[in-house]
C-alpha cells in the first residue's frame, strides 16, 4: 500500500467515524469508519517501513575489485582517484 492509499483510507473512516449522521440498516458507519482508518495506519507504518528499507538498499556503497592485487574502486570515484 502506497502512502497516498493510507492516508485515502484514513481519511475515508475519518469522515465515516466523526463526520456522518445517517443511519444503513445492518451496518455501524462508526465501526466502518475505525476499520478503515485502522486499515490505514497499518498499511502507512509497512510504507514507511518499506520506503526506508529501499532508501537504504540505494544508499548501500557498491565496491568494485579489480583482480589486481589489493586494488579496490568505489563507484562513485573514476578509478584515476580524481
Amino acid at each position: 500500500m502506497t502512502f497516498a492509499g493510507s492516508i485515502f483510507l484514513i481519511a475515508i473512516g475519518a469522515i465515516l467515524r466523526y463526520a456522518t449522521h445517517f443511519h444503513v440498516s445492518g451496518v455501524d458507519l462508526r465501526t466502518v469508519g475505525l476499520i478503515l482508518m485502522i486499515a490505514g495506519a497499518v498499511g502507512l507504518l509497512i510504507a514507511i517501513w518499506q520506503w526506508a528499507v529501499w532508501s537504504r538498499r540505494s544508499r548501500r556503497d557498491e565496491v568494485l575489485v579489480d583482480e589486481g592485487p589489493a586494488r579496490v574502486y568505489r563507484r562513485d570515484r573514476p578509478p584515476d582517484g580524481r
